[in-house]
């Protein structure tokens, strides 16, 4: 779109980026107003702002960002226009090498021989850029910029380059906007699954163990084997078969599936052992291909359902690691549906009715159905088979209308061998992504010369679906914790009743109620300290124990407890029977409260 006739409205998608590009354009230009020294690599606008990367010999403190976020409003008022220029390639990069910015030289020898180089000029400052911009800075409301972070990036995504200080930002038309999503951001910081996943002992991560391999704590890993344990069980009542496999596997092994090709740049470096190249295991279909090829099947053992709870480990980029919702080590709950042409629809679904009969359980009611398709342009990452592709996608989109489900398209977003249903999920705070996923796959099967005799007696290659109801159970936890702030139902919370003896006289009767309660199944815990009653609630709430259950003179005359629930406060005396009858309903029915 021309700049000219650009549609200066906050809801034109394009016009935001454009201005939230402008704005990075004025973060720099204060940036080299106060701290000349520094040199400029990229700053493009993001879906949720803007951000630019910089070379400086000195860390961007607090309080530096807040001297260049007020120079940055000095800049809006000055209201300077951007004024767009063209070089020859010569002449800009001797323009860049005056003005002392390797980077910029490097990105100017890297473009295409016939590439049009283009700057743009505001005031004293000005910047290679191919544009569009905003045609001011007075356009911009400078009491609704904000300058959100600054992190570590290597220049250009490689970690064998030099490591610069990425500087982000966000603005707004007006200081409303900015002010509620500020407001949206403090919220995601108190529901940031990595702070509650200390706060209430789950997980913690360790530099020597190394960056992106969370490590589950006893508290962490009773969620965890609770959701493997939940999915196992519905999946065994399915008709699946579990397997164990090894975490690696050889070269050669993902060289037959293709995902040595395709997949290499996210798979850790290959190492030698006895002559023969192992690595890591990324994902378990290739695992899981051999499985079914150890011995010959009918048309009447199909479909065969292979599913496994798999360790992966994936090499994802030190800047994209989040905890436990994106790790270089995770557990996918994963399997691998072998069926006949005939038998696909039947068996998506089964997948699908699996989907959301889990959601239900989970009270997830927000997410939307998406097909992910290939671009048939990207030669690189898909596997080339037109034929096949066509195949794939036509059936699997007939069986989503069949089915009813509906569903958005989103080309290039497939896995490189098959499209895929993907179900993403939209958290209370921060965007969308995909917990469960189905994927229809007739490559693979190919690849490692699968069979099965049909009813006619030849040989048929079996399709194959990929499929992970709660895709790798380290994300599907952190989702739970940031939509729950870490309140887990009574049915998953890892501590589910505590005792709070008023006085040491209680401690016993608490301690042997504890250990009945404990024979039937609940987990409990029973808080001996010499510490005043209020100070033990107070703890146990902190801790989001779903029940509290007080003990004191009177309960130990009467043979009762006083429950307290977290959200409904006291619940008055009771017999111990009838509350672990109140607790076991809820456990049973997966009551969220």
């Amino acid at each position: 779109m021309a700049e000219e006739n650009f549609a200066y409205s906050w809801e034109n998608p394009e016009y935001r980026r454009t201005y939230w590009h402008t704005c990075s354009h004025v973060l720099a230009q204060a940036v080299k107003r106060l701290y000349p020294e520094v040199k400029l690599a990229i700053g493009p606008s993001i879906d949720t702002g803007f951000y630019y990367d910089m070379d400086s010999p000195f860390a961007f403190t607090p309080e530096i960002m807040d001297k260049i976020e007020e120079e940055m409003r000095k800049i809006c008022k000055e209201k300077l226009a951007l004024e767009r220029f063209e070089l020859p390639r010569a002449e800009a990069v001797k323009f860049m090498e005056e003005k002392e910015e390797p980077y910029k030289v490097e990105l100017i020898n890297d473009l295409p021989e016939d590439a049009v180089i283009s700057f743009y000029k505001q005031g004293e400052f000005t910047d290679l850029c191919a544009g569009p911009h905003i045609d001011s800075t007075g356009r911009i409301k400078g009491n609704a910029i904000k300058l959100t972070a600054c992190n570590a990036a290597y220049w250009r995504g490689d970690a064998k380059r030099g490591s610069l200080q990425r500087i982000y930002g966000v603005a707004f038309p007006k200081k409303e906007q900015l002010d509620e999503y500020l407001k949206k951001l403090e919220e995601a910081k108190a529901r940031d699954h990595r702070k509650l996943g200390r706060e209430l002992g789950l997980f913690m991560t360790d530099e020597l163990v190394g960056r992106g391999m969370p490590m589950f704590l006893p508290k962490g890993y009773t969620v965890w084997r609770i959701l493997e344990n939940y999915i196992r069980d519905k999946e065994i009542k399915l008709g699946y078969q579990h397997v164990l496999t090894p975490c690696v596997g050889t070269v050669e092994l993902y060289k037959t599936s293709g995902h040595w090709d395709h997949y290499q740049q996210n798979m850790f470096p290959a190492m030698e052992v006895e002559d023969e190249m192992y690595v890591l295991r990324p994902m378990n279909c290739p695992h899981h291909m051999r499985i079914y090829a150890n011995r010959p099947h009918s048309y009447r053992d199909l479909p065969i359902r292979i599913g496994e709870i798999a360790h992966d480990f994936r090499y994802e980029a030190s800047g994209t690691l989040k905890g436990i919702e994106r790790g270089r080590h995770f557990c996918q709950n994963d399997a691998h549906l072998f069926v006949t042409p005939e038998q696909i629809k039947d068996e998506v679904s089964k997948v699908c009715d699996l989907i959301f009969d889990t959601y239900k359980d989970f009270g997830i009611t927000d997410y939307r159905c998406v097909l992910s398709l290939r671009d048939p342009a990207d030669k690189e990452k898909y596997h080339q088979d037109d034929e096949m592709w066509n195949t794939a996608e036509s059936a699997l989109r007939e069986v989503l209308v069949e089915l009813g489900i509906e569903f958005t398209e989103e080309i290039g977003e497939a896995a490189f061998y098959g499209p895929k249903l993907d179900v993403n999920v939209v958290p209370a705070v921060g965007a969308e992504y995909t917990l469960s996923t189905c994927q229809l796959d007739f490559c693979l099967p190919m690849k490692f010369d699968l069979k099965y005799i049909d009813a006619d007696g030849t040989e048929k290659t079996p399709v194959v679906l990929h499929r992970a109801i709660l895709g790798s159970l380290d994300r599907f936890m952190a989702y739970l914790i940031e939509e729950t702030m870490g309140a887990f139902p009574a049915w998953l919370a890892p501590v589910q009743a505590k005792f709070l003896p008023v006085t040491d006289r209680a401690n016993e009767y608490c301690l042997k109620l504890a250990a009945q309660m404990e024979e039937q199944g609940f987990r409990v815990e029973v808080d001996e300290r010499n510490e005043k009653i209020g100070k033990k609630i107070r703890e146990a709430q902190l801790e989001k124990i779903p029940y509290m259950l007080v003990v004191g003179d009177r309960d130990m005359e009467n043979g009762t407890v006083s429950p307290r629930h977290r959200a409904e406060g006291d619940l008055g005396a009771m017999s111990a029977e009838a509350f672990t009858a109140l607790l076991r309903e809820e456990v049973d029915k997966k009551i969220r409260k």
